[in-house]
């Protein structure tokens, strides 16, 4: 076999190797992200119980940039301190080191049994949450398949002349690979595929634990690069956190790629062959950064703080200039199908802000707080006023000749603005309202009444995203899912009061100070939950799959 033959079996092992770490990443987050986020939000702010957390998130989304993407929203917000965040960071690295060490068992079995009942579970049923743990499934089979396959096509390359001449020469220069082996990492944007990689190499024969190690911190450098540049343009607050994982595992790396060059310890005790040698290494840097960690958090959030300050420059002038851009450019009105193309851009930026309200309006739930209760207010003024402008910019639009098609594009546009605009009204007229109630008055959820929010939460903000989507791609089976969801939604409703008025028949005390502020958030989010769902009517009734108010029977 040729070596170009060889090099390109290789290269599609790897990127099913990533393909599938992502697919395992996006199902995790698409079916329990959202129920993750509100569960974590006090976990967090024990320290302990934060890097628990950080590890578990790890494993789960089979990523630590994911998981140091997540905290550090969570601390840009104000739900976690800096310090807690760093925390759950460093228990999110040993995490991802776990998963590398559990997938370099024996799980071949795994992959026709995860495979078969991943395909069974997304194609036989519209249920999103198993069509979701179906993809989980499935990701985690052709995770492991790909392990196979990169060890299979690795075996070729033992007879390679050339490659053991490569392998010395990084061996007798050791900060080539290190910075080499970052570089990868950051284009894999995966520590976990990175030594993966390595180690099944490794198992081959290939590389040897030394160089092996030196890799591994290479690796961990790429790995803390990762989440500081997808956060550069982030607010401040939110970019602490990233930028703290840098300055102690990027830089821990280095200062252990020195001490282990110049003290050149036996990799013996780290296990009997090189892959063990290698995860292994990989997992006591990350404990011994983790309790280094501990001691220094203040002085390295300190220093965060001090770096994100040093690259943050406002200009005013530029901030107005992004507040009043607008894509409703008044020149192309005579060109209808530009004009609907401005509208849906505007319509969309409606969307995105509504999604923002959406969410923050849980949080304010969980921590009332009379500044973002102003702020979050604030933000609905904004949707008035882009609304009434996309109005009066359709109207216009309307003047002109336009085709039957453009003309129903146009009635969808400012139907859904009705309904962004109407979503909007309840988040700050009701939902504000119970938050301010609940301020007031000092009352708290019960336990389990604050999961059925939530849950109930949770689900309205992915139909949400379902309906934005719709709005923008007119496809029709998302905008049946959207629908389905709407029906789902109605019958957890139900459950959702049911379950409630038995607390209140028990007595719970916290159940009746807080009833009528479930039962009219529950009410408020089915309410949004329609007219977000009723998004996607205009594309059902153009495929002819809608019936009345209701989807026809498939």
């Amino acid at each position: 076999m040729s070596g170009s033959v060889v090099l390109l079996h290789l290269a599609g092992a790897v990127a099913l190797l990533l393909f599938a770490t992502r697919m395992v990443r996006t199902g995790v987050e698409r079916a329990y992200g959202d129920v993750l986020r509100h569960k974590l939000r006090n976990t967090m702010r024990n320290p302990i119980l934060a890097v628990l957390a950080g590890t578990a998130l790890a494993i789960a989304f089979q990523s630590s940039t994911a998981v140091t993407l997540l905290v550090g929203s969570f601390a840009g917000a104000g739900i976690v301190s800096g310090l807690a965040g760093q925390l759950a960071v460093r228990g999110a690295e040993i995490g991802s080191a776990l998963v590398i060490k559990i997938l370099t068992f024996d799980l071949s079995l795994l992959v026709p049994l995860c495979l078969v009942a991943g395909t069974t579970m997304f194609l036989a049923t519209d249920r999103r949450s198993w069509q979701q743990t179906g993809r989980i499934l499935v990701g985690i089979g052709l995770l492991v398949l790909s392990l196979e396959m990169v060890g299979q096509a690795s075996e070729p390359l033992r007879e390679s002349k050339l490659l053991p001449v490569i392998i010395d020469y990084f061996a007798g220069d050791p900060v080539t690979a290190y910075l080499l082996a970052a570089i990868v990492t950051w284009l894999f944007h995966s520590s976990i595929a990175a030594v993966l990689l390595i180690v099944t190499l490794a198992g081959r024969g290939f590389v040897p634990p030394e160089l092996g190690i030196v890799l591994v911190l290479g690796v961990n450098l790429g790995s803390s690069i990762i989440a500081p540049l997808l956060t550069r343009n982030a607010e401040p607050g939110v970019r602490v956190v990233p930028i703290g994982n840098l300055l102690m595992r990027g830089a821990g790396s280095l200062v252990m790629l020195v001490a282990f060059l110049w003290i050149k310890p036996s990799t013996a005790f780290l296990g009997s062959t090189g892959p063990d040698q290698i995860i292994n290494a990989h997992i006591l840097f990350n404990c011994i950064i983790l309790v280094a960690g501990i001691p220094l958090a203040k002085l390295v959030y300190s220093a965060s703080e001090k770096i994100v300050a040093l690259g943050t420059r406002t200009d005013p002038a530029k901030e107005m200039a992004v507040a009043e851009l607008s894509a409703l450019n008044e020149a192309a009105l005579d060109t209808p199908s530009q004009a609907l193309a401005n509208a849906t851009r505007e319509t969309v930026r409606v969307c995105e802000t509504v999604e923002i309200m959406l969410q923050r309006i849980i949080e304010l739930y969980e921590s009332p707080d009379a500044d973002k209760i102003k702020a979050l207010a604030s933000l609905d003024d904004r949707v008035d006023r882009k609304h009434q402008a996309i109005k009066l910019y359709l109207a216009k639009a309307t003047i002109r000749p336009m085709t039957e098609d453009e003309a129903l594009r146009c009635q969808e546009l400012l139907g859904a603005c009705v309904k962004l605009e109407q979503v909007g009204d309840i988040i700050v007229r009701n939902m504000l309202a119970h938050v301010q109630k609940k301020l007031d008055r000092g009352l708290e959820f019960t336990p389990e009444g604050w999961r059925e929010l939530t849950s109930f939460h949770a689900s309205v903000m992915a139909n949400a995203r379902l309906a934005f989507n719709v709005l923008v791609s007119r496809d029709a089976n998302t905008a049946r899912q959207l629908v389905l969801e709407k029906d789902r939604l109605r019958d957890v409703e139900k459950q959702t009061s049911q379950s409630h008025f038995l607390r209140l028949r028990d007595g719970t005390i916290k159940s009746v100070e807080t009833s009528s502020i479930h039962l009219d958030t529950i009410r408020d989010l089915k309410q949004i939950n329609s007219l977000l769902a009723s998004m996607a009517y205009p594309v059902l009734e153009e495929q002819g799959l809608l019936r009345g108010s209701r989807l026809k029977a498939s």
